[in-house]
């Protein structure tokens, strides 16, 4: 890292895409080949974008406890607020899977776009902009204005090439977050008064009052919790995934989500500490209730988009009920939780919108015997399916079985809810395969299918690679988790004269049940 001292990565990496979309703004409209020349120039600068990321990644250093790559500059100096950035080895992985999946969203839309490729792409290259700075900035305000100007180019994307309830379904969306978003800029606005500064190192050692956390952390999680989505504040994301076009669903799904549990970790947890405790059981319980929610309606669904978005909000259960533990394991399986479904749920919207593309229906009824006439696709979508079961060897498994341990060390009966929606997931999922792939054959339309195409297979061949490789070596990625849960875990350990009454300190934070 020492080659990169002083050079602003972190900076380049967040505006690359940026300029990428002004450049793709200022190429001329005209007949021809300028269609094909726009989406080739947006691919290169986000695979630029994705190789820059791996640079930044192969600089990292994992041991150490601080943030890297740190830029911090005057920007709104009579206030004292700066442009400060650096990540640390949560944030750097969530940078990784927005890098990767929007060059993968490009070829995703390559056939399916039909009308204004160019303000799609500029929507997608603008939007990455957005996530990555909500990743990387370490200034309270920054933050909130990158976490909200995601609200902009995915309202667009879903209100402009969703389906036919699109214009519900993209202004639900938006009042949804940007409700929630306002308590959370109501209680910046009083932690800036309060403390003089939106720096998130510096809040995170100030020593609030525990009846002012209380309403602060409320505040902070009314935003999070609907951009996870947690139960019940999930009902936006169905309409939403339903509508938005395959692209928007794999980026909906694969990075906008973890946004929420992204907050969490870097604001709720370290600034209102006392407050995250008290808040906690209550927290794991409405996770349980969404895990079991969820997958009950799953069960139900006719629509192979829907059934998939409310698979998303159980997932997400378990990201909420690992964190909320305050355990080791519990938060390393709440990180692997998101990255794995990040992965699997962007490659799951992406087999429904190959399967769409041809058959031009989303419902479950419609289909019937596909092995006989895509076997390729068949044997991506049964991989993509038994990960997000949770089958041993998968990414799917790791991050569940980690969140499993750490609820048992806190509750053993929080365990038999989640397990009981692990249970749930593998019958509505294999049963959407059984469904759609095996059956008997009575679609005479069925047998003009096609099988994937080299670029379709290709982005498919990613997902399942990515899936086996997070699930057969998870320790690349728990190697770089280490110091930044153990700062949480320390954190929390420095407070311990300050929150007897409610920790309970035996190595790691359990939940006192009778001080409850």
């Amino acid at each position: 890292m020492d080659i990169f001292d002083g050079f602003p990565l972190l900076s380049l990496l967040i505006f690359l895409p940026f300029f990428g979309a002004v450049f793709v703004f200022l190429i001329p409209q005209t007949p021809g080949k300028t269609e094909k020349n726009i989406k080739n120039t947006a691919l290169f600068i986000a695979g630029c974008t994705f190789m820059f990321s791996l640079l930044i990644w192969g600089q990292f250093d994992p041991s150490l406890g601080s943030y890297q790559f740190v830029e911090n500059k005057e920007w709104l100096p009579g206030l004292n607020i700066r442009y400060s950035l650096g990540i640390d080895g949560i944030s750097l992985f969530f940078v990784l899977l927005t890098t990767s999946l929007i060059p993968l969203c490009i070829l995703g839309s390559w056939e399916s776009i039909k009308h204004q490729q160019k303000e799609f792409l500029i929507f997608l290259l603008v939007l990455e902009t957005f996530i990555l700075g909500a990743f990387c900035v370490l200034d309270l305000l920054l933050f909130y204005i990158f976490f909200e100007g995601t609200l902009i180019p995915m309202f667009l994307i879903i209100g402009i090439w969703g389906g036919e309830r699109r214009i519900y379904a993209a202004f639900k969306f938006f009042f949804y977050t940007l409700t929630g978003s306002i308590f959370m800029f109501i209680a910046i606005l009083f932690l800036y008064f309060k403390t003089g500064t939106t720096s998130i190192p510096d809040l995170a050692l100030y020593p609030f009052e525990s009846s002012l956390q209380v309403w602060l952390w409320l505040a902070f999680f009314a935003s999070f919790a609907i951009k996870l989505p947690m139960f019940p504040f999930h009902t936006w994301l169905p309409e939403a995934h339903v509508e938005a076009p395959t692209v928007g669903s794999m980026i909906l799904a694969g990075i906008l989500l973890k946004m929420g549990g992204y907050g969490f970790l870097r604001i709720s947890l370290p600034f209102f500490p006392e407050a995250s405790y008290r808040f906690a059981p209550y927290v794991c319980g409405l996770s349980i209730i969404g895990i079991v929610y969820a997958s009950l309606v799953a069960l139900v669904q006719r629509d192979i988009k829907k059934l998939i978005a409310y698979s998303s909000i159980a997932h997400m259960g378990f990201v909420t009920l690992g964190i909320f533990t305050f355990q080791r394991e519990g938060l390393n399986g709440s990180i692997l939780q998101m990255l794995s479904h990040g992965v699997l749920s962007s490659g799951l919207f992406l087999c429904v919108g190959i399967l769409y593309e041809r058959v031009h229906s989303r419902d479950i009824e419609a289909y019937g015997g596909i092995v006989s006439f895509m076997p390729l696709f068949s044997v991506f979508f049964m991989s993509l399916i038994l990960g997000a079961i949770g089958l041993p060897g998968t990414a799917g498994f790791v991050g569940e079985f980690l969140v499993i341990l750490g609820t048992f060390q806190v509750s053993p009966l929080m365990v038999v809810g989640a397990g009981f929606g692990i249970i749930l997931s593998a019958v509505y999922m294999l049963g959407l395969y059984r469904k759609v792939v095996f059956g008997p054959v009575e679609k005479i339309r069925f047998q003009k299918l096609k099988d994937l195409s080299m670029r379709e297979g290709s982005l498919l061949f990613f997902f399942v690679g990515c899936m086996f490789w997070m699930g057969l070596y998870p320790n690349s990625f728990i190697g770089a988790l280490h110091q930044p849960i153990s700062k949480i875990l320390e954190y929390y350990g420095r407070q311990q004269d300050a929150l007897v009454p409610i920790f309970k300190m035996k190595n790691s934070i359990v939940f006192n049940e009778r001080e409850l």
